[in-house]
């Protein structure tokens, strides 16, 4: 299609419009998964809520694909498509915490490292992920599991507002007072439903935590599993902990010779005393003593950004998520032949518990159908070189198909593949039919549709 009227039309943005004769076309078009090479008609590098409007209005109105990129960390390069537009938000930074009333205004183009640093200076935090170059807007449309979650709930059970730019260019702002159902699907529904330039979150006191990584042998995994199944069920809410199969990177609490060997990997997160901690993580250090650690106070913001060395952009990634109801044997056997088979530094296993505060909402409150799921695994494959693209795509595909008896049916979105649109409805479960009814009332054209898609009614 003839992309000439839509730049006609971008030329009323105050954001720079990136197109294929711009000097910074290929650095603007790079995304974070380098598997995905993708060359948009435009790229508009929001300034404002204006400049937002007026990209979703040129797409729509040219009949373009238009794709919404925030924090930029998609997997399946859903913030990128061919000879459409781009509206990328990652300018769009601004944050205000309100420490009286412990909320904060978090802007569309904000991280969770931009929260964390914000919201740190008045000792607040809320549930944000694991990974602190992640966007918020991101990962919270899509759910928000992260170490607070058993305390705090999702990034979700905290958002009280979202600012958002329909598909027909309007400006709304979606509550549990204006815009209900909008608000309703966007907590879970992924981005479906417009541009989300701005989120209005609750805040908890959260300072310091106690917590890092501790490396076991791998012939304790067994012990150490099952050990956790009945350990975090029993933990306080403060415990945020979960197990992963992690290679040793080169860091220094790890022995020099034991640097590139596949462990059992346990990462805790405790909001609470030292010595409560020590007492809880007793019990796992009584499956096999760890042979490296680096456990202890530190402050919340860099514990939540201390994988992020590991993963720069540029990588190669493919994922598959599930959510496990309970840990069974079954589900430990298939961890235990897959998760030591770790490919590469990168790649890893983690198992999220979901207990806790996620479990106090009902499953029909927000979007986020799987309530009722104790664990959320997630299977990243992320490595440098293309050449072992086939090998360690087919470690992930393995490993979640040994998973795949012992989970529910549906997963995680964030974690979701490009090539999980056929889980879609699975993945909203007993929320999809509503979630169907709401995307045909504020998307009937499924403008915003690079996602994991909820096709409104025909």
């Amino acid at each position: 299609m003839n992309g000439t009227p839509a730049l006609s039309m971008l030329e009323g943005a105050r954001g720079h419009v990136v197109t294929a004769h711009s000097t910074d076309y290929d650095t603007a078009r790079a995304v974070y998964n380098a598997m995905i090479d993708r060359h948009p008609l435009a790229i508009v590098r929001a300034q404002d809520v204006a400049d937002v409007q007026i990209a979703v209005t040129a797409a729509r109105e040219s009949g373009l694909d238009l794709a919404v990129r925030a924090g930029g960390h998609s997997v399946p390069g859903f913030g990128t498509v061919d000879d459409g537009i781009v509206v990328d938000l990652s300018a769009m930074k601004g944050i205000r915490i309100d420490p009286v009333n412990r909320t904060a205004r978090v802007q569309g183009g904000c991280t969770w490292g931009d929260f964390d640093h914000a919201a740190h200076a008045f000792g607040l935090a809320t549930t944000g992920g694991i990974i602190s170059t992640t966007g918020v807007a991101g990962l919270t449309l899509g759910g928000g599991i992260g170490y607070l979650a058993r305390a705090h709930g999702l990034s979700i059970d905290n958002l009280r507002s979202v600012d958002v730019v329909l598909a027909d260019g309007t400006f709304v702002t979606a509550s549990a007072e204006e815009h209900p159902d909008l608000f309703w699907a966007l907590r879970g529904g992924g981005g479906n439903f417009g541009v989300v330039t701005d989120l209005e979150f609750d805040l908890h006191p959260v300072d310091t935590v106690y917590g890092g990584p501790m490396f076991f042998e791998l012939d304790v995994a067994d012990a150490l599993l099952t050990t956790y199944r009945e350990w975090i069920a029993a933990a306080p809410r403060a415990m945020g902990a979960f197990p992963a199969f992690q290679i040793a990177p080169p860091l220094p609490f790890v022995p020099e010779d034991r640097v590139g060997e596949p462990f059992m990997l346990l990462v805790s997160c405790f909001d609470g005393s030292d010595d409560e901690a020590e007492a809880l993580l007793r019990d796992l250090r009584a499956c096999g003593t760890p042979v490296a650690e680096h456990v202890g106070r530190m402050p919340y913001p860099a514990l939540n950004s201390a994988f992020d060395g590991l993963l720069p952009a540029g990588l190669q990634h493919y994922w598959k998520a599930a959510f496990l109801p309970e840990l069974t044997d079954g589900a430990i056997a298939a961890h235990l032949e897959h998760g030591p088979k770790v490919p590469t530094v990168q790649s890893t296993m983690h198992l999220y518990p979901i207990d806790g505060a996620v479990q106090d909402v009902d499953t029909d409150a927000t979007a986020f159908a799987y309530r009722g799921a104790n664990f959320a695994p997630v299977i990243a494959g992320m490595w440098p070189d293309p050449a072992d693209n086939d090998a360690n795509t087919a470690w992930v595909r393995d490993y979640h198909a040994a998973l795949e008896p012992h989970t529910s049916a549906g997963g995680y979105v964030n974690f979701m593949a490009a090539d999980d649109q056929d889980r879609v409805r699975a993945n909203f479960g007993s929320n999809y039919e509503r979630l169907v009814a709401v995307k045909s009332a504020y998307d009937p054209a499924n403008l915003f549709h690079l996602n994991q898609n909820i096709a409104p009614a025909p």
